[in-house]
Parts: C-alpha cells; sequence; structure tokens
C-alpha cells in the first residue's frame, strides 16, 4: 500500500512539474525576452547574452573574440553555442527553459536526499519555490548565462549529496570555468561527498580525519580543472581568455551597473587606491569559507547554503539570480522555521527591494530624472536584505543545536 502511495505521489510531481515547466515555456516564447535582455539587475557583463552572441559571430569570422576587451564569457560557452546550442532568441529561450528546468529538478534530489525518501509530497513545492521564484525566472526571460551557472550549482551540490565524487567534482570544475567566484564553493562541498546530506544541526559532531579525506578529491578536482583549462586555451587560440573571464572577477574592469556591492564604490574609487580595495573585496569573500566550513562542520549541506547565500551577496558581479539560488534552498531546510528570529523583516526588505530597484533603475537610465544614487541606494538595501536572511539563516543553524525555541513572554513571566 505505501509503495502504491509512492508511486501516485511520483506521478503527480511529474505531471505538475511538467506543467510548470510548460507554462515557464509559454511566458519564454513571448517578447519579454527582447524588453529584458539589456536589463543590468538581470544581466551582467559576465552574463550578458548580447555580448555572448557578439562573441559567437566574432569566433565565426576567424576574428579573436577576447582581444577587444568586452566579450568575458568561458571559451567553453564560446565552443558550445558556436557549435552544438542554439543561439537564435527562441530557441534560446527553450533552451533556458529545460536548464531551469533541470536546477528545480536538480533541487528536488537535493531535498529528497536530505530527508532520505524517495519521493514527498512537498517536491512539487519545492520545485514552484525555484521554477516561479522571480529572482530566477527573470534573469532566465533576459538569457542571462547566471541560469547555467545555478544549474551547475546544483548539480555539483545534488551529485556530492548522492555521493557521486566525479561528476560533482566535474561540474563544480564547469562551474568554476563560467565563474571564478564559485571557487568559495569547493571546500563545503568537498566536506559534503564525505559526509551524508541528512541534518544534523540539531546534533552538532566534529568529524574526524576529514582533511586526509579530502586530498584526493581536491586532486582530482585539480585534474578536471586543469583539463578544462587547456580545452579552453585550445578553444581560444590563445591564454588571451584567461584575464578577460577569470581576470575580470579579480579586476573589476568593467563598471555597469548590477545588484551587486562592487561598482558604485569602484566608480568613486581614486585610481591610486584601487588595488588595495580590490584585493579587500576580493579576500572579503573568501574569509568566510573555513570559519562556515568549521562551524557546519557537521551538517555540510547547510555549510553549502549558507556558501551560496555569502557568494550571492559579496559577489563582483551579481544579478538577481545568485541571491535567488539562496532563497530558494531555504525551502529544503524546514527544521530550521521555527528558529529564524526576523523572517517577516527580512521578506518585507526584500519585498521593499524588489519594488524600488526597477523603479529607481528606470527613472536613472531611461527617463533621466535620477541619477546613480538612487539606483545604488536601493542595491544596498537588497544587500542589507540579502544579509538580513543570511544572518536570520545563521542563526537559526546554530541555535537549533541548543534545543526548542523558547516564547520571550514565558521567559519574562518566569
Amino acid at each position: 500500500m505505501a509503495s502504491k502511495s509512492t508511486r501516485t505521489t511520483f506521478s503527480n510531481f511529474q505531471a505538475s512539474f511538467l506543467a510548470l515547466t510548460a507554462v515557464r515555456l509559454w511566458i519564454s516564447l513571448t517578447d519579454l525576452s527582447i524588453t529584458l535582455k539589456h536589463d543590468h539587475q538581470l544581466s551582467s557583463p559576465l552574463t550578458s547574452f548580447s555580448q555572448l552572441q557578439e562573441g559567437i559571430y566574432l569566433f565565426k569570422h576567424d576574428i579573436d573574440p577576447y582581444s577587444g576587451g568586452s566579450f568575458r564569457h568561458s571559451p567553453i560557452l564560446l565552443s558550445f553555442f558556436a557549435t552544438i546550442l542554439p543561439n537564435s532568441r527562441k530557441l534560446a529561450s527553450v533552451l533556458w527553459t529545460l536548464i531551469d528546468a533541470a536546477g528545480a529538478w536538480s533541487l528536488v534530489q537535493i531535498w529528497r536526499s536530505r530527508q532520505n525518501v524517495i519521493s514527498s509530497p512537498w517536491d512539487i513545492l519545492i520545485a514552484s519555490l525555484y521554477l516561479l521564484n522571480p529572482y530566477i525566472f527573470l534573469p532566465s526571460l533576459a538569457l542571462s548565462t547566471s541560469s547555467f551557472e545555478n544549474t551547475l550549482m546544483l548539480l555539483s551540490i545534488m551529485l556530492a549529496s548522492q555521493g557521486r565524487a566525479s561528476a560533482s567534482l566535474l561540474a563544480l570544475s564547469l562551474l568554476l570555468h563560467l565563474s571564478l567566484s564559485s571557487i568559495v564553493m569547493l571546500l563545503p562541498i568537498l566536506l559534503l561527498l564525505i559526509n551524508d546530506p541528512h541534518s544534523h544541526l540539531a546534533s552538532p559532531k566534529p568529524m574526524a580525519n576529514s582533511l586526509r579525506k579530502m586530498v584526493p578529491l581536491f586532486g582530482e578536482f585539480t585534474v578536471y580543472t586543469g583539463i578544462l583549462t587547456i580545452l579552453s586555451t585550445i578553444v581560444a587560440g590563445s591564454w588571451a581568455w584567461i584575464p578577460q573571464t577569470w581576470g575580470a572577477t579579480l579586476t573589476l574592469p568593467d563598471l555597469t551597473p548590477n545588484t551587486g556591492l562592487w561598482w558604485y564604490f569602484f566608480t568613486e574609487m581614486f585610481d591610486h587606491f584601487r588595488p588595495f580595495f580590490l584585493m579587500v573585496f576580493s579576500v572579503h569573500l573568501l574569509i568566510y569559507v573555513v570559519p562556515t566550513c568549521i562551524k557546519f562542520q557537521h551538517d555540510p549541506l547547510y555549510a553549502t547554503f549558507i556558501m551560496l547565500g555569502i557568494l550571492g551577496t559579496f559577489k563582483p558581479y551579481t544579478t538577481l539570480s545568485d541571491p535567488g539560488l539562496f532563497l530558494s534552498m531555504i525551502a529544503i531546510f524546514p527544521e530550521t522555521y521555527p528558529y529564524l528570529r526576523h523572517p517577516i523583516v527580512t521578506a518585507l526588505l526584500h519585498l521593499h527591494s524588489a519594488l524600488l530597484m526597477p523603479l529607481f533603475h528606470h527613472l536613472w537610465l531611461t527617463q533621466g530624472t535620477g541619477n546613480a544614487n538612487f539606483f545604488y541606494a536601493t542595491t544596498l538595501v537588497f544587500a542589507c536584505s540579502n544579509g538580513a536572511a543570511l544572518v536570520d539563516s545563521i542563526w537559526a543553524g546554530l541555535r537549533i543545536a541548543i534545543g526548542p525555541p523558547v516564547d520571550n513572554y514565558t521567559v519574562v513571566q518566569e
């Protein structure tokens, strides 16, 4: 009887998942992608589909796309879109929908691994919170390649949760070639590979000999990264792609507005101080890795989740899809919900910034009645809302080990 119930739940999930994907596909085939493709909130110079098409055109006409200083996509994307994958708008919309569907499916598989079940009634809700998340949905409509990054990230986490080390490390290596900042995810995923994905937040225990187990996995990741680097160099014809792609993450040559914290700061920065603050901002993203992994070493999937939040907040070229992935993953940690301190405040901050960002962006760049301070002020509010969600999640992950939440009124009365 239980087996029949499981099959019914699974078939219902499949039908609902296909319906969600069909709705997404129908919306993506409208003219919205033309309207949204130049929106700075949805794509950055490193993820813009328009710049990808420009690089493909140059590549097909035997012109080095990396020689002009404006093309910053990985040679892996360049080679696939120039040979196999479609770059026309309609076909690309179909591809982006399928990529998001693969990401949603991976998130459901992570949930199942976390709960140690074959299927559950919550599967469709998990998928919906990814496919219908506006922070994920809108960049996909704009054909931002950040959708590929999110899906590769979820694939790597899913495969690590299932104990498939080689496939997980290969997916992470592919992701690294699309976005250098994703290197901060290496340590938590290595921890996840040597531990199970089940919830251990309520019973934290230190892991023994974890470093020794991670060394061969790190070596395998290095081999994959080296092979992909050589293949990328062969495709590009030289090493010029490295400073134009990976180097752009470290040197921030393009100060096009985005939802992140870097662009306006370095727009106002004197050139004399620029190298120092580039180093400070880059190191700031890295300093969270080891403390987070040590504190949540007993639950590496939760450590991975926390690092996604940090990456989505402090990444150099962020779009809405970066924090969107973190917010969608909150759904797979229901055990932390009773311990969240200010979820309503966090939700209102996100609503506030989500309404003001497009408004001030339009006033500044379309109407010309505002200035950069308008838009940057809203991105600061957006960063505060991401930070609030991140801090609340860290608090809940730590507080759950102490015991059930206590009502403050009861404490005062006692």
